[in-house]
């Protein structure tokens, strides 16, 4: 049985998620436990500039992301109840959305890099120091 109650995945739509939902699959033990969550960041343009296109991009990705985190949460028992698109910064919207829910594990890929991001990108950084609960980063092959 996993010490794991309350498991959210937070995603990049853009990626190939299965080995990062089936290892958190594997902890929680239980699809119903598991939340995913993907994070749109916001797209700003001046009211002048771009009009309603800013608008249209906004909800495209936004509808895009939940047709997405559907097909992926199809392949693993995620209940649709489970699967959540926000709107904002990354690592911000990941803490709120992880504390709001009592999660116990955040579990976000990373990408091995070279150099000063050779441990974790900047995103999966800023969640894991500012996560109040544990995180874990799963390595994504490219």
């Amino acid at each position: 049985m996993s010490e794991y109650k309350k498991v959210l995945v937070a995603l990049d739509v853009c990626e190939d998620n299965n080995d990062i939902i089936a290892r958190a699959a594997r902890l929680a033990g239980d699809a119903a436990s598991l939340r995913l969550l993907h994070m749109v960041e916001p797209i700003y343009y001046p009211e002048n500039y771009m009009g309603g296109l800013s608008i249209d991009l906004q909800e495209k990705s936004i509808e895009f992301a939940r047709q997405e985190l559907h097909d992926a949460a199809k392949k693993y028992g995620i209940p649709d109840s489970n699967c959540h698109v926000n709107v904002g910064k990354a690592s911000s919207g990941v803490h709120t959305f992880a504390k709001e829910r009592d999660c116990d594990l955040v579990v976000i890929g990373s990408h091995g890099k070279h150099g000063l991001q050779l441990l974790l990108g900047s995103t999966a950084t800023a969640i894991l120091h500012g996560a109040s609960c544990d995180v874990l980063a799963v390595r994504i092959v490219d």
